[in-house]
């Protein structure tokens, strides 16, 4: 969220569910709704107030499987993104990878080693971002797995092509090119998120290896690459998946997170119905990820 005045939309859901929540957000990626929150029973979107459209909000919310209903609140003003950098925490994955801020200082590290049970150490790379509201689901587990599991692929990602997809702050496609990709893209839905990622490419030297663009999946056709990333809702997953199948090189790897465990079947029952095949997942915190290989 920038500093706008912004409209604060809560979303009843009868009966709630975390899945029935994501569906609603997933729901609503059409209309320009900056971030959300979800609070059971209800699922609260934020949305700048001259783009508030209560008609088409009611459009959307009428055709789900479940019943709604909604209420609208002008937010007072506050600065959302100095809101937001103050909630993220460093991201620390073994000895492989570290994420932090740029305002984290030493003694912040320190405390999320401590939360590891471990005393403050180096790892391998150092990624530095701005965290703006633009991270994406914001999830440390995903991201935490992803990077996990990108660091196991080392090899499938050095010197070959890699795609980014709903790439938020950019956070994977930096470690990408930190692991020497042949070269990486970044594409997200959101026009402030992919400026995000490519100032943060900038910010970790990696800018003449990695692009962005501003768009959804219908622009994977511009190229084929062998390592598809997906930190992303488990609809827009399931949704795109023909999509990413067909910009993957034979051999190709997609690797996907951002859903939950109980997710899982149904993700691998769309993957191997356009030929993927599975290779292995891995879960944190009721959180997935998986990794399918093109054949």
């Amino acid at each position: 969220m920038n500093s706008s005045e912004y409209i604060e939309v809560t979303i009843r859901i009868e009966p709630f569910t975390e899945e029935a929540a994501e569906i609603v957000e997933a729901e609503l990626c059409d209309l320009p709704y900056d971030s959300f929150v979800i609070e059971d029973p209800v699922l609260k979107a934020y949305i700048q107030k001259e783009d508030y459209d209560a008609r088409a909000l009611k459009v959307i919310l009428s055709g789900l499987p479940f019943r709604t209903s909604f209420s609208a609140n002008l937010v007072p003003f506050q600065n959302w993104n100095r809101q937001w950098e103050n909630e993220f925490e460093p991201i620390i994955v073994g000895r492989d990878v570290t994420v932090k801020a740029w305002h984290h200082t030493r003694e912040d590290l320190v405390l999320a080693y401590a939360a590891m049970g471990k005393p403050l150490g180096k790892t391998r790379f150092t990624i530095k971002i701005d965290p703006q509201m633009a991270f994406g689901t914001g999830h440390h587990q995903t991201t935490y797995m992803m990077m996990e599991s990108m660091m196991e692929m080392e090899d499938r990602i050095r010197g070959h092509v890699v795609m980014d997809m709903g790439c938020g702050t950019g956070v994977l496609g930096i470690l990408a090119a930190k692991l020497h990709a042949a070269h990486v893209y970044g594409i997200d839905i959101d026009a402030v998120a992919a400026q995000s990622a490519f100032d943060n490419a900038h910010g970790n030297r990696v800018s003449k290896h990695f692009e962005t663009y501003y768009g959804d999946a219908s622009l994977l056709q511009m190229g084929k690459y062998d390592v598809l990333l997906a930190n992303i809702h488990r609809n827009i997953i399931v949704m795109d998946l023909r999509t990413y199948v067909r910009s993957l090189r034979p051999g190709g790897t997609l690797l996907c997170s951002g859903f939950y465990e109980a997710d899982i079947s149904a993700i691998r029952a769309e993957a191997q119905a356009h030929g993927l095949r599975f290779h292995s997942q891995r879960t944190r915190d009721t959180w997935a990820c998986l990794r399918f290989e093109k054949p």
